[in-house]
């Protein structure tokens, strides 16, 4: 298996969140990097804070929406480094409001970015593991990928389409034991994509409940580099997630359904906007700084109720 100290790792979504989070981890430990993402002013703040931790590192901006820029993305890693040993897909977007007052185009760009971004980081990189006989592809998913997901369902349905994608992967790629393709399945991470994105719920979104460090993210994708292995659930809120949905998907779905609708409909009033679908923001921080602040947001109460209606609800099944 690959090291990471000397290993070339491109990394789609670098500019913020956990993929600046992942870039600095890596740049500590002497990955050369390929860092993408859409604002190019913001990738070469990123591509300075990886060469003073003492990582090689370009920037490559690039809309992972389009396939050619994904190629090119990768004929600059080969040009620059001779080959690509790790591929991370990690640039995601989401839209949270009620499904059909959210317009339609914003559905879109969700599953073009969530998706087809991936599907196209794939398609750029496999070529490149199959002439090497090895590489390691990374995609991040979501316990979305799992669980039900109301008024974010068009991130649900990227998510859960990533899943049947790369068990698709895998099973065709059985006979090159040299490539290896990992999912990520984070719970709620602690970054500004929850505040970027789209919100059409007419009020401001915040989070309760376990949030999950972009770091602790980081630190996993380091593992998968080390040591790939097909997934990577992290956090004990995704574990019982994906449980909960496996063991008891009616209650989850019943519960999920009315803690989601109260938590989003009890925030100060906010106007409507795409967020970053379309427009990368300019603030590109590694958190989003939920977990410091307190106001009004799904309470832990609420999670620990959702968990005690599933497990009443399995012991009388029993």
């Amino acid at each position: 298996m690959p090291r990471i100290q000397g290993s070339v790792v491109v990394i789609a979504g670098a500019s913020s969140g956990i993929g600046r989070a992942t870039a600095q981890h890596l740049a500590r430990q002497g990955a050369h990097l390929v860092l993408a993402s859409r604002r190019a002013e913001t990738l070469e703040v990123v591509r300075g804070e990886c060469e003073r931790l003492g990582a090689e590192a370009i920037a490559v901006p690039t809309d992972v929406t389009d396939s050619a820029a994904v190629r090119a993305l990768a004929d600059a890693a080969r040009a620059r480094f001779g080959r690509i040993d790790v591929w991370i897909n990690n640039a995601g977007v989401g839209v949270v409001g009620p499904f059909d007052e959210v317009p339609i185009e914003e559905h879109e760009q969700t599953i073009r970015t969530n998706l087809l971004g991936q599907v196209n980081g794939a398609h750029a990189a496999l070529p490149v593991f199959r002439r090497q006989g090895n590489g390691v592809l990374i995609n991040l998913l979501s316990i979305g990928s799992w669980v039900p997901t109301p008024f974010a369902s068009s991130y649900a349905a990227s998510k859960a389409g990533l899943r049947g994608f790369t068990e698709s992967l895998r099973a065709e790629l059985q006979d090159q034991p040299g490539i290896h393709v990992c999912d990520v399945f984070p719970s709620v991470v602690d970054t500004p994509g929850l505040r970027h994105g789209a919100n059409r719920t007419g009020h401001r979104i915040e989070v309760g409940g376990p949030i999950t460090s972009p770091f602790e993210v980081a630190e996993t994708i380091a593992s998968l580099i080390r040591r790939p292995r097909n997934a990577a659930v992290i956090g004990v809120a995704a574990w019982a997630s994906r449980l909960a949905a496996t063991v008891a998907p009616k209650p989850l779905r019943w519960a999920v359904g009315v803690i989601m609708k109260r938590g989003l409909s009890g925030g100060a009033k906010a106007e409507g906007s795409a967020g970053n679908l379309f427009d990368a923001p300019e603030d590109h921080a590694v958190y989003g700084g939920f977990r410091k602040e307190v106001a009004v947001k799904v309470p832990t109460k609420a999670w620990l109720a959702a968990a005690g209606i599933i497990g009443f609800w399995l012991a009388r099944r029993r």
